[in-house]
């Protein structure tokens, strides 16, 4: 049985458009949603709104923003009038939290520790920005093998040292089982970032193997894999979070199949594993 704080990310049913997410969750007793910029902006931002509205749907996050290392000035500029632009996105769709994935190195750069100064660099703009929009920025950490190409910050404790350098209601972190399972110091950053109240979302996707050749799309539905949800719901709700829990699965195998029953199977997953 569902205990209400299920929010269903807007990739895990892929194939369903704007409207039919609404009508989909509605239908299914489901009132949260997670978001993505690209399907908001192409129905457009006060139609979305006003969609989910009349749906009876919150939003619990709107994925992404980021991508913040680059070096290039122009491409710095352009990096923060697209942040900026994603900020008030999140603000019209009335959604507190906008997820942040740091970016990874640019070509021919190796230098980790400069690329993430310069997500602090951007977030010294950002944050202030966001602040005034009632938004909150939310450094999600992505697993080591993105840290090239995707997210120099791949562990919770280095997206707490960066988000501890502004204020919690300002800049927090994402809690992600798929991308942080693996990691023996995790429980003690989730309590690390619940004692100053910076878990800004918690997210649920399993790990299975063996990856497929594309790796992004390899996050597993509840239960397929490796991850103790139970044991990680516990940390998290020890750390003091008490708010919704957004599963996000990138997977094509289950956008292949029929709307409805993937959002039935993920409901009856999530009520066996994670409650």
């Amino acid at each position: 049985m569902s205990d209400g704080r299920l929010s269903i990310n807007q990739e895990t049913v892929k194939q369903w458009s704007l409207p039919e997410l609404a009508e989909g969750c509605a239908a299914a007793g489901v009132d949260k949603v997670g978001l993505w910029r690209g399907p908001v902006q192409e129905y457009g931002v006060e139609r979305t709104a006003a969609l989910l509205a009349d749906h009876g749907l919150s939003v619990t996050s709107l994925c992404r923003g980021g991508f913040l290392t680059a070096v290039d000035p122009a491409e710095r500029a352009r990096a923060l009038d697209d942040n900026r632009a994603a900020i008030d996105e999140a603000a019209g769709v009335s959604t507190d939290t906008l997820v942040l994935v740091s970016g990874g190195l640019p070509a021919g750069d190796k230098g980790l520790y400069g690329a993430r100064e310069r997500v602090v660099d951007a977030l010294g703009e950002l944050a202030p920005y966001a602040a005034e929009r009632g938004v909150r920025l939310a450094i999600e950490p992505l697993h080591p093998m993105f840290a090239s190409d995707r997210c120099v910050v791949s562990t919770l404790s280095q997206a707490l040292d960066i988000a501890e350098r502004f204020p919690a209601d300002q800049v927090g972190v994402v809690v992600d089982t798929y991308h942080i399972w693996w990691d023996d110091q995790a429980p003690e950053q989730i309590l690390r970032a619940g004692a100053t109240g910076r878990i800004h979302s918690f997210q649920l996707a399993d790990w299975i193997t063996p990856l497929p050749a594309g790796v992004l799309l390899g996050r597993g539905q509840l239960g397929d894999g490796s991850v103790d949800f139970r044991v990680f719901r516990s940390l998290v709700e020890a750390a003091g979070f008490d708010g919704p829990i957004e599963v996000e699965i990138f997977n094509e195998a289950l956008w292949a199949r029929d709307g409805a029953e993937v959002l039935a199977e993920v409901a009856a997953r999530y009520a066996e594993h994670a409650c």
